[in-house]
């Protein structure tokens, strides 16, 4: 990582120093005299730098969330433009743009956060509560950028991968200048110890925007690891911290379309902040979904049978054939608001219900409240409930519920199902079996060029 950490990244170190407003902390070259971090007010325009980067199209902005749905049942690649079609065939190189540029998005997110957790607080001006949570909030991030790069990236669903994962990088500008990947384990066991210390350091009384990490987020956070790992018991009582904090409830059937348009609605745990100034406009999730030009990532007609009459999900506020031609598209999130003036749900109430649901029923298939807590979903869509819990049942109203934000390809992964090919026509990827070597991205050849102690994921 060479390159990476210790070239292009040098430029983040000015993130934040010179105005705490959101819009101005991207740094540009000519930003790159070394500045003293001595404040809060320092401390949290690197962090407002962090989740600047985490709205990037090549994040969260845009690409992460197609990823998950164009390796899946979701979505495919229409090819409109020519955006997303080597991801969604599952059929890319080590030199692919897509592989290179959000490892490096990831990792420059990373830098931001390292720098802040490497100020010691009692150095640092201002309220000692609040550094403490921003730092903790910087821990939270870091486990989470991680996590998003393991997935991608890591090989634990390759079969013959030999638990190989991604660098876990600790330090900005560390000794350590041509990290290894850590193992699989590694990277699980240190998200797990950014979490927890993101919580001693964070208080429940600096809550506040959803649009920056809570100890509500961080609980959510753990329980969805856990729920990717299988640590069942974990995944329970993260969950339900958040449920008993009382801050959230599921939105209701007639207000559901509203958690895409309004901001901090009542479900939103976590969201990335996009104003009518800064936002990724045309290279946005709402322009490739449905965009004029783009319009790219087309939905795939059979998604419609997996909901019930009267699910608002598949209502025409969310989905539709009339937008465009005939063509099925999501229409209902991450609209085309005026000046794409919309904030990116990261974390939703009803994805920690859905976990918490999940979790009792691994832990004790018998339990009856696994049931109750899978129908609280359902019941607030018009949907039919359930009369029984299976796996099958669980990932059916998963991917009701979150289809469109990503998730899919990493239910199908961590469960060990293969890529259901729903319409051959249209799916570009053939067919491709739980343990592929397509599960993995690449890791990018500028990376394994930079860097003698990576290694190329097995089959590129």
């Amino acid at each position: 990582m060479k390159k990476i950490l210790n070239s292009i990244l040098l430029v983040v170190l000015v993130a934040g120093f010179f105005s705490c407003n959101k819009s101005s902390l991207d740094p540009t070259l000519a930003q790159q005299k070394i500045f003293d971090v001595t404040s809060l007010s320092d401390i949290e325009g690197l962090l407002n730098g962090a989740l600047d980067k985490m709205t990037y199209y090549t994040y969260y902005g845009r690409d992460y969330i197609i990823f998950g749905e164009v390796r899946s049942d979701d979505c495919f690649a229409n090819g409109k433009s020519g955006r997303f079609l080597t991801p969604a065939a599952m059929d890319m190189g080590y030199s692919d743009a897509y592989a290179h540029d959000t490892w490096l998005q990831m990792y420059s997110t990373i830098a931001n956060l390292n720098i802040i957790i490497a100020q010691d607080p009692a150095k640092l001006t201002g309220d000692a509560a609040a550094i403490k949570n921003v730092i903790g909030e910087a821990y939270a991030l870091r486990a989470l950028v991680h996590f998003d790069l393991l997935k991608l990236y890591g090989q634990q669903n390759v079969t013959g991968g030999n638990d190989v994962g991604i660098p876990y990088v600790t330090t900005y500008r560390g000794s350590d200048i041509t990290p290894a990947r850590n193992t699989v384990a590694q990277v699980h066991d240190s998200i797990n110890a950014d979490l927890a210390k993101a919580l001693t350091l964070m208080s429940a009384d600096l809550n506040s925007s959803p649009e920056y990490v809570t100890t509500d987020a961080v609980y959510a956070l753990q329980s969805r690891v856990a729920l990717y790992f299988g640590d069942w018991a974990a995944c329970k009582t993260a969950a339900e911290e958040v449920i008993n904090s009382g801050n959230y409830s599921i939105i209701d059937a007639a207000d559901y379309p509203t958690t895409f348009t309004n901001k901090s609605s009542v479900n939103i745990i976590f969201e990335l902040a996009e104003t009518s100034t800064d936002n990724q406009g045309i290279n946005g999730l709402s322009y490739i979904y449905r965009g004029t030009s783009y319009g790219d990532i087309q939905v795939v007609d059979s998604i419609t049978k997996i909901f019930d009459p009267g699910d608002v999900r598949a209502s025409a506020d969310m989905l539709s054939y009339n937008y465009d031609a005939g063509k099925l598209r999501n229409v209902g999130k991450y609209p085309t608001v005026p000046g794409y003036d919309y904030d990116i749900p990261l974390i939703r109430y009803e994805e920690v219900v859905l976990n918490y649901a999940e979790a009792l029923y691994r832990l004790n298939p018998a339990d009856p409240n696994a049931l109750v807590w899978l129908n609280k979903v359902p019941a607030n869509r018009g949907a039919n409930l359930y009369t029984s819990v299976t796996e099958d049942n669980i990932l059916q109203e998963r991917q009701r519920e979150l289809c469109f934000e990503g998730f899919r390809f990493d239910d199908l992964a961590r469960t060990q199902r293969d890529i259901p090919l729903v319409e051959p026509l249209r799916q570009s990827m053939g067919t491709v079996l739980y343990g592929d070597y397509k599960y993995a991205f690449p890791i990018p050849i500028a990376e394994i060029n930079a860097n003698p102690n990576v290694v190329q994921n097995k089959g590129y």
